[in-house]
């Protein structure tokens, strides 16, 4: 005879599972998923496509280069109309790419001095009841909180934007805050705004050290939990390097003013190690600086564990897994480098493949989305392997976004879903 479970039994079981899958699947809600890590937990994704492949492939009007981000079975990205004049909010079904809703401000700001950026080059983040994105413009920073109907809840105007390459740090939300990264040419500051009103909890005043073209910085802060048990915001920045402030109040625990050029690349967390990287459109003169978390105050002579000049990114920003720290450079040379000591385990330059975007590793391996339109796949380890190659149909400047066993890839006009059913 059949012995069934007691109801409560049950009903427990249910729970957990629903919890389980929930987890999973609402793992990339900010930029670069988890905490910004770039790691994502699908299992099972080919290495190469064809077109004919794609699960599904929809128009998004205007131009962007903001990273989706999902809740359920809501995709959310920014996109600017009419040549930047206008930014909208996009929220999407997730099965088949569908618009279920937009939110549209008028914004206009000047034409910017590099053909390769734009209006909408952040991410929204989003968690169980909200969606937060901004809005930036030369006279107004624009933070404002939706329901993921699509209802406006709240909104926070902190002023202009003064950049060379307009904005683009991602909001996070920490610990039932939203932390906004406003390192600009202008006066500079980290806000930490109440999730659910936005009302400003703590402002962080930022230097603007030297010159105001390299001054605006780019990255998206990741939370590091300290040997005390407290949570540090880790930023980067022209002025302050590598830096970590107390996520409670915004006061400074420390800085590495060691980055002599544009940051753009977020920081990311290798170990005891906070890694950091600085360069120009140029590329030349780009390099990488590790920096030993836990200290206090200025550590620009004492924390510096070891810094690498060749074939660093400027704008991707790097992953660590399993010791190892992977770099997808501009210029397209891919490497990886012993985390604890900097040492060169591998590096091959890519053919035909230039990259913007950030890689993500799935069931350790690389993807990295490029500006010539493919997607390239590399094996992790000590040895260099191209794994696969894949057209998008065009080319991208964003970052892919992981989500139960499938990848979504902002290109230059559509939005591309590749994976499994």
């Amino acid at each position: 005879m059949k012995i069934l479970p007691h109801p409560a039994t049950l009903a427990l079981l249910l729970a957990v599972t629903f919890a389980a899958t929930s987890a999973v699947a609402q793992e990339w809600t900010r930029f670069r998923g988890p905490n910004g890590t770039g790691l994502g937990s699908a299992r099972g994704l080919p290495v190469a496509w064809t077109e004919k492949e794609f699960v599904w492939r929809v128009p998004i009007a205007g131009a962007s280069h903001s990273q989706p981000v999902i809740w359920g079975e809501r995709l959310f990205l920014l996109t600017a109309l009419d040549a930047g004049k206008e930014r909208a909010l996009l929220c999407l079904r997730k099965t088949d790419g569908q618009e279920l809703w937009r939110k549209t401000y008028a914004l206009p700001t000047p034409r910017l001095g590099n053909r390769n950026t734009g209006y909408a080059n952040t991410s929204p983040v989003v968690d169980a009841d909200r969606v937060v994105a901004c809005f930036v413009s030369r006279d107004h920073f624009w933070v404002r909180a939706f329901d993921h109907a699509g209802r406006e809840l709240w909104s926070r105007d902190l002023g202009g934007f003064a950049a060379q390459h307009g904005h683009g740090a991602s909001p996070i939300i920490h610990d039932g805050r939203v932390i906004v990264a406003n390192d600009q040419d202008g006066t500079s500051s980290i806000v930490a705004l109440d999730l659910k009103t936005g009302a400003v909890v703590w402002t962080s005043p930022r230097a603007t050290r030297g010159d105001t073209n390299v001054a605006a910085a780019y990255g998206t802060p990741v939370v590091h939990r300290r040997a005390d048990g407290s949570d540090e915001l880790l930023l980067s920045s022209h002025a302050h390097g590598l830096s970590g402030l107390d996520a409670r109040t915004g006061a400074l625990n420390w800085e590495s003013p060691v980055f002599n050029k544009r940051m753009v690349a977020s920081p990311v967390v290798a170990g005891d190690l906070a890694i950091g990287s600085c360069g120009s459109g140029a590329g030349t003169g780009n390099y990488l600086s590790a920096v030993k978390l836990g200290g206090q105050g200025n550590v620009a002579d004492t924390h510096v564990a070891w810094t690498l000049k060749r074939a660093t990114p400027y704008v991707p920003t790097p992953l660590f897994h399993e010791g190892r720290l992977y770099l997808i450079s501009d210029a397209g040379f891919a490497s990886a480098i012993e985390a604890a000591t900097g040492k060169v385990i591998w590096s091959e330059r890519l053919p035909r493949a230039e990259f913007f975007g950030s890689p993500v590793l799935i069931d350790g391996k690389i993807y990295c989305a490029s500006t010539k339109g493919e997607l390239i796949v590399l094996a992790t380890g000590d040895t260099f392997r191209e794994l696969g190659r894949s057209p998008l149909g065009e080319g991208t400047h964003s970052s892919p976004c992981v989500d139960a066993g499938r990848l979504y890839i902002k290109t230059f006009t559509h939005l591309v879903c590749l994976g499994g059913p």
